[in-house]
């Protein structure tokens, strides 16, 4: 059977493995949605570049310009990787 602190401490792991997933995805569909012609400023998903755009900012500030791409989605979705992997240790 398993003790009350053990099952506190798996259920945090999960909720933190999950929050930070739906936040890859967010940055995931913040970053595809102008290739595949999907408008994410319509009612219902504008919290997408509400919680997404301040953190692409930041990178955005730190990362030098490469040419014509944005590689700022790319590198925050690498580091909520990492993140994900040392938070969770899964």
């Amino acid at each position: 059977m398993i003790e009350g602190p053990a099952i506190l401490r798996e259920v945090t792991r999960m909720i933190v493995y999950s929050a930070i997933t739906l936040y890859m995805m967010a940055v995931l569909l913040r970053w595809t949605a102008p290739f595949i012609s999907f408008d994410i400023y319509r009612r219902g998903l504008r919290i997408v570049p509400a919680i997404t755009d301040p953190f692409l900012k930041l990178i955005r500030r730190v990362l030098p310009p490469m040419g014509f791409a944005d590689w700022s989605p790319v590198a925050a979705l690498l580091m909520l990787w990492v993140l994900r992997v040392v938070l969770v240790r899964q």
